[in-house]
Formats: structure tokens, sequence, C-alpha cells
């Protein structure tokens, strides 16, 4: 496997475990509850992730498909990628960012079913990655609405940023709702 590829798909695996660890943090009967009236549940938080994965997975499909129909050729790099975009802001909490109405999580979402359908996006990007293996994927590019034109390891990159941003915040949810179990065994 390219070298960059391994990189890539090692920080997605790094991400999902991560995410996987702040699910679990969140009790079973209260990843469907939202801890704020403005907020998202962490399985609506899940669902965006679900989104947002699976139409880059489209993408990426498409484009690397294109590109070995047009005979892209190798790629001769094999230097890092993961820091060629800002991770750390795509991550940062500290910025609101507010998803437009296609990219947001439908009200009643249950916590078991959309963590299957994100394993499963998972699944379908891995294989759409493989596919473009030791192709110059650095070569192939597509707008994002914030970060403008990227390529497409910095596409794998970002699926990766985002969920750290939404990990967080899933620990957030957690923190909260075991901060109002400690408060709630305190006063009785």
């Amino acid at each position: 496997m390219h070298p960059r590829i391994q990189e890539v798909l090692e920080y997605l695996d790094s991400t999902r475990s991560d995410l996987s660890n702040a699910v679990e943090a969140v009790s079973a009967n209260r990843r469907e509850e939202r801890p704020g009236a403005d907020r998202w549940s962490a399985a609506e938080v899940l669902e965006h992730l679900a989104i947002i994965e699976g139409r880059v997975t489209q993408m990426v499909a498409a484009k690397i498909g294109a590109a070995k129909a047009s005979g892209l050729g190798p790629d001769p790099e094999t230097s890092s990628i993961v820091d060629s975009i800002d991770r750390k802001r795509i991550a940062d909490r500290s910025r609101p960012v507010t998803a437009p109405d296609l990219l947001r999580p439908l009200a009643e979402t249950e916590a078991t079913a959309v963590w299957s359908t994100l394993q499963q996006s998972r699944t379908r990007l891995r294989e759409a990655v493989v596919a473009g293996d030791g192709l110059a994927l650095s070569e192939i590019k597509h707008a994002h609405p914030v970060l403008g034109l990227i390529n497409l390891y910095q596409w794998l990159v970002f699926v990766g940023s985002h969920e750290a941003r939404h990990t967080a915040q899933i620990q957030e949810i957690a923190r909260e709702f075991d901060g109002h179990s400690i408060a709630k065994a305190e006063a009785t």
C-alpha cells in the first residue's frame, strides 16, 4: 500500500477509535437525549458524521473512478500528507459552525442504528480509497465549502479532523451528563 494511503487510513482509524471511546462514555440510555434544547444528542452527532462521510465517500469514489479512466499516473511522493491541511482549525470547537440543513440529522435518531450506518460508511470509504492506491491523489482536486480547492488526500484528512471535532462534542455531552448525575446524587 502506498505510504500516503496507509498514513491517511491510520489517521482515520485513530479518529474512529477516539469517537468510539467518546460514544461509550455517554450512558447508552442517554445517547438519544439532547443536552440542551438547541444542541444535538450524541446520536444526532453520529448521524451528522454519517451524512458527511457518505457524501465524501461518493465524491472520492467518483473522482478516483474518473482518474483511473483518464489514466492518472502513480504518486511519486511518499512524504506525510496528514498535516497538509490545518487539522486543529477543523477540530477547534471554540469556533461555532452551523451545518446547512442537508447535513443536519433527523430529530429521531437511534444511536445503535446510526453507529452501524457510520461503520458501513467507513467501510465504503476505505474501499474507495484503496481503489485509488498508488494513484497521484494529490492531483485530484475538489472544492470544499470552507477550505476551498483541496486534493483527495486532504479530503480524507478533513473527514478525520471533522470526526475529531465531533468527538470533542460527544465528550462534552458525556461530561455534562455525568455532571448532572453527580449533582443529582449529591442533592439526594
